[in-house]
């Protein structure tokens, strides 16, 4: 992959038009407030561009992305991904795209460069903040909406600015939203203030059955799927749950276990002290030194035991 700057990038989307964005499986505020972003940015510079439709888009997420989205793949589209680390995590319906991207966005350490050409900046909270940087560079004029979305991506990607990874440039992104018009307590509230309570019901279970390791350093929960359905459970109530175990005090490493159609699905947050990246890595997945992912093939059973293992083997008594 060529590796570009701000200004490069800006220019290679001047220069090209019909223009679709992919986002990842089970996309997030990062990736769908990047996507609905750079989507309007680039409609507000009068080119042709759109969202690919994400099976996987929640009701939450979905209106930041009304009227961008299209179901199918032009064959003269210029493929742009952001906030996507590796072919291995692209939208099922988008998974044979990965060889057509002409442009990564994306802020991941362990991306494997699969596109043609892009910008990987693992040293940034967000990737919100660098699509805001891209958008800047192309002279767009942030819209309300526009501020909105990436402040979604921003202040998801952060917790609300309360991980470590939350840095002075990542409120500065912030600040740029707001004055842009961002309703950022509207966006507060549905994103941060508000559940639902069957998500109460879930803080209830994972609280009797989290398991604790190394003296209470390690908390690994789990959400059978029969759980899920017990409880009513939608994705939009369990999209801030990885972080659980990491919430409880002493636990420095939380890991959340699910059964997905690829396997056990294994989120791991850290302390500073720890790398969940190089943990998940073992285990063929990435993300970031404080949050990452893998799968396992198997289960949730599956998926504890290689964990575990992974973190025995890294030097954590467990």
């Amino acid at each position: 992959m060529k590796n570009l700057t701000v200004s490069e990038a800006a220019a290679f989307l001047r220069a090209h038009d019909n223009f679709l964005i992919l986002t990842h499986r089970r996309p997030d505020g990062d990736a769908v407030g990047c996507a609905a972003a750079l989507c309007e940015g680039l409609r507000s510079l009068g080119k042709t561009a759109a969202v690919l439709e994400n099976p996987q888009f929640t009701p939450k997420f979905r209106p930041y992305l009304e009227g961008l989205t299209r179901a199918d793949v032009p064959q003269d589209a210029c493929i742009v991904s952001v906030d996507i680390a590796s072919e291995r995590i692209f939208a099922y319906n988008a998974a044979e795209l990965a060889t057509r991207v002409a442009l990564c966005l994306d802020h991941h350490g362990r991306n494997t460069a699969y596109a043609a050409a892009g910008i990987v900046e693992p040293q940034t909270a967000a990737c919100g903040e660098l699509i805001l940087r891209v958008l800047q560079a192309l002279d767009v004029s942030l819209t309300p909406r526009m501020a909105e979305a990436l402040y979604v991506a921003i202040s998801t990607d952060t917790g609300c600015f309360r991980y470590s990874n939350t840095t002075a440039e990542t409120l500065r992104a912030a600040a740029v939203c707001k004055d842009a018009g961002a309703d950022t307590f509207a966006v507060n509230r549905v994103m941060f203030l508000t559940h639902r309570l069957a998500r109460l019901k879930l803080d209830a279970f994972l609280t009797e059955t989290t398991e604790f390791y190394a003296d209470g350093l390690v908390a690994v929960s789990a959400i059978p799927n029969e759980k899920i359905t017990e409880l009513g459970l939608t994705e939009d109530d369990i999209d801030d749950i990885s972080g659980f175990g990491r919430d409880i005090e002493g636990v420095e490493i939380g890991i959340m276990i699910r059964q997905a159609p690829e396997g056990g699905k294994l989120s791991v947050r850290t302390s500073p002290a720890y790398n969940a990246a190089e943990y998940c890595a073992k285990l063929g997945g990435g993300g970031h030194a404080a949050a990452a992912g893998a799968s396992v093939a198997g289960g949730i059973a599956e998926a504890k035991a290689a964990i575990l293992r992974v973190l025995s083997e890294s030097g954590v008594t467990l």
